[in-house]
């Protein structure tokens, strides 16, 4: 027992200290954005206060967060520290939500404000960036979230339930984990609206509408339709999302504006939908699907295994 205590003390002594060194180097980081943007620029009113305030976020307060917890970790006070960063975690959460917000405001300013842009590029060939652009050093308050998940999990792993500070870091184990899942979602959130975007783009016309609140995407892919009455087989590319199956064709390839687009066929509602394996539950060549909705069934075939297991798992999923 002894023997495994000094282990654990090691191993968390070694955690704690890797803690503070990187703590340092990320308070370093974010002090270039303090020092060398955000408070010039409040100065010189290079940007309006309200711009400001959208590209920066709350980082200045993360900034002080980051000192006070950095002081405590220096003095040994690992406890008192962690619940100190516990108040301040869902600055991150705040600063995860308005980040894209940012990063197109920060675009739109550069392209616009030709002081700024000049300020900009003055600052970041300063010795003290190492050729880093402000947009290097702006995600960085997520990827300290995820490294605090990590060592906080470390240091909890590694100490014993009856030592003192246990308690507070399994709060803060849990208060990170929370927050971290917060971030996870926006970033999720912020991937699906790119997807469909991406999608209504290459859809020709506006015969369906892709963005609707509350839709997934889920996946894309050419399958071949199995005609009812003996005809040839049809290459057909499908959208796969939450609510929907979205079946279209390519545009022609010599059309001047719609080459690289498709037309879409039919939209099928995913809430009256079955679907089965009609075959493909050997190691044989590919399979085929049956889809089956309120007026219509389609088959749905495709010679790669894997490709049909992938689909019908995804249709299942999506169905239920």
């Amino acid at each position: 027992v002894q023997e495994q205590r000094a282990r654990w003390g090691r191993k968390c002594s070694r955690t704690a200290k890797e803690l503070l060194e990187t703590e340092h180097k990320y308070l370093e980081q974010l002090d270039l954005v303090v020092t060398f943007f955000m408070t010039i620029l409040k100065a010189k009113g290079t940007l309006k206060p309200a711009v400001l305030e959208t590209i920066f976020g709350p980082l200045e307060s993360i900034y002080v967060a980051s000192q006070v917890f950095s002081l405590h970790l220096e003095r040994g006070n690992l406890g008192l520290g962690l619940e100190n960063l516990c108040q301040k975690l869902e600055l991150y959460g705040h600063y995860s939500e308005n980040l894209e917000q940012a990063d197109k405001t920060l675009k739109e300013q550069l392209k616009k404000n030709k002081s700024f842009r000049r300020f900009k590029k003055l600052q970041e060939s300063r010795p003290q960036f190492q050729g880093r652009k402000l947009e290097d050093l702006l995600p960085l308050p997520l990827q300290r979230l995820h490294q605090y998940k990590h060592f906080l999990r470390d240091l909890l792993e590694n100490t014993s339930p009856d030592n003192m500070e246990y308690q507070k870091l399994a709060e803060a184990v849990k208060c990170v984990s929370e927050v971290s899942r917060w971030v996870q979602d926006v970033i999720r959130k912020r991937e699906n609206s790119l997807q469909l975007i991406r999608v209504q783009k290459l859809l020709k016309g506006q015969k369906i509408k892709v963005l609707a609140p509350g839709r997934w995407y889920i996946r894309e892919g050419w399958l071949m339709v199995v005609p009812s009455k003996g005809e040839e087989l049809k290459h057909r590319m499908f959208f796969l999302f939450s609510d929907i199956f979205v079946a279209t064709k390519p545009c022609h390839p010599l059309h001047l504006l719609n080459s690289n687009k498709f037309m879409c066929q039919a939209v099928y509602p995913l809430q009256e939908c079955t679907v089965d394996k009609v075959f493909g539950h050997t190691q044989g060549q590919g399979g085929l699907l049956s889809l089956s909705f309120a007026h219509k069934t389609l088959l749905l075939m495709s010679s790669d295994q894997q490709d049909i297991n992938d689909w019908y798992q995804s249709l299942k999923a999506a169905i239920r």
